[in-house]
C-alpha cells in the first residue's frame, strides 16, 4: 500500500489522537481490501466481518500481543495514542479496550503518514495472523 495522496506532513508533530484518525482509516481499508480479495460475498455478510476486526475489542487484544515485537520508536507512539485523553469512549468498549484500540490506530496512522509500508503490512498480516476467532 502505498501513501494515496502526495501530501506530506510530519507525524511526530501530530497529536495521538490525529494519528489514530489517520490509522482508523488506513486499518479499516486494509480489512475491507482484505475481505474482498477473499472473494465476493453479499456486503452484508463483508460489513459484519469487517466490524469484527476492527472493534476495539479486536484491535486491544491483538496489540497486546503485539507489543513485544514492536520497536521502541512504534511503542512509544503506540503509549502516546494510548495515553491520550478521548472525550467519548463507545458503550459497547471497556475504557482500558478503547484506549489500547486508540493507540493502535495511532500507531497505524504514524506509519502510515511516515511511509513505512512494509512495516505497516508486517503488523497487519501478524494482526490477522492473531486474531480471535
Amino acid at each position: 500500500m502505498e501513501e494515496l495522496l502526495t501530501d506530506s506532513c510530519d507525524p511526530a508533530s501530530l497529536s495521538a489522537l490525529a494519528l489514530a484518525f489517520v490509522g482508523d482509516g488506513v486499518y479499516d481499508l486494509m480489512v475491507r481490501q482484505t475481505l474482498v480479495s477473499r472473494g465476493n460475498l453479499p456486503v452484508d455478510t463483508l460489513h459484519r466481518e469487517a466490524v469484527r476486526l476492527v472493534r476495539c475489542q479486536a484491535q486491544a487484544d491483538g496489540v497486546r500481543k503485539l507489543l513485544p515485537l514492536l520497536e521502541p520508536e512504534e511503542e512509544a507512539v503506540y503509549k502516546r495514542g494510548r495515553n491520550a485523553h478521548t472525550n467519548h469512549i463507545p458503550k459497547n468498549a471497556s475504557p482500558a479496550d478503547y484506549h489500547c484500540a486508540t493507540g493502535f490506530e495511532a500507531l497505524i496512522g504514524y506509519l502510515y503518514l511516515k511511509g513505512r509500508m512494509e512495516r505497516l503490512r508486517q503488523i497487519f498480516v501478524w494482526m490477522q495472523e492473531n486474531e480471535a476467532r
